[in-house]
């Protein structure tokens, strides 16, 4: 028996998946319990009219996830720290301030989870981060560490 998912069911699959299961396993388990209809010629249509949504959706969101991309190449931001002799940094500079120097310059909410850098910034200088924009598109941005005036 054909049947839509209502629920993510562990062995059968994921919500919103058509897959096929025996008739007393729908009958008994999935369809009281509300976590399968049954695929009716209506419920397939509705079915698959849901997928070409989802498909338009990550099609509108990638696509905004390059424009953000292209916003934000070549974007310098400036992050100040103590320094002490050598440019040497009291600590390093973290993820959690690269963003906040980032959402201050643009216009953009980013997560500090969403930027990464090659290497723990312990010194002053300038270093490159990476920004993870969802849907496979990040961007590499450039942080410049300057000391806070003495």
């Amino acid at each position: 028996m054909k049947i839509i998912l209502q629920q993510d069911v562990k062995g059968q699959g994921k919500k919103g998946e058509l897959v096929s299961v025996s008739d007393g396993y729908a009958r008994n388990y999935l369809f009281p319990r509300k976590l399968a209809v049954e695929a009716t010629p209506g419920a397939i249509a509705e079915y698959h009219r849901g997928e070409a949504a989802k498909a338009a959706k990550l099609a509108a969101d990638k696509q905004a996830a390059k424009e953000l991309a292209e916003q934000l190449k070549g974007t310098q931001v400036t992050v100040s720290a103590k320094c002490g002799t050598g440019g040497r940094l009291f600590g390093s500079i973290t993820n959690a301030e690269v963003v906040e120097a980032l959402n201050a310059v643009s216009s953009t909410q980013i997560d500090r989870h969403d930027v990464s850098l090659k290497e723990p910034i312990k010194n002053c200088g300038t270093y490159t981060a990476k920004v993870k924009l969802g849907h496979g598109v990040s961007v590499e941005i450039t942080v410049e560490v300057v000391p806070i005036g003495e």
